[in-house]
């Protein structure tokens, strides 16, 4: 179980640096014909995919890992973020009524 906020804030860390990692993916897929930026954004995604395992596997010893995967399914939350932040998509009623299902869900895992 998780004891207080700093430990929900810890594995939240841990789920925006994988969320960050599909940014990166994003990016290298529509780097056209720049080889060279496709290059630097492939890397990046696999930098954040490494360092977001070896925080992962952390994160699973320290917490029971019914309440580790339900903070992960907070990377919807954090990725429609980065959608309307860096690719300008529309956030619409039904992503809001989704993301407040899915968080009160974790909420009601974290609080169990």
């Amino acid at each position: 179980m998780i004891k207080n906020i700093k430990d929900i804030a810890l594995l939240q860390g841990v789920v925006i640096i994988y969320t960050i990692s599909g940014i990166m993916s994003k990016k290298a897929s529509a780097s056209g014909d720049s080889l060279v930026r496709f290059c630097i954004f492939l890397g990046l995604d696999l930098m954040f995919l490494g360092i977001y395992a070896i925080l992962w596997q952390q994160m699973i010893k320290r917490f029971e890992l019914s309440v580790a995967y339900a903070n992960r399914a907070m990377a919807i939350l954090w990725s429609m973020i980065w959608a309307a932040v860096f690719f300008h998509d529309d956030i619409t009623v039904k992503n809001i009524i989704g993301v407040l299902l899915v968080a009160a869900g974790t909420l009601i895992i974290n609080t169990a």
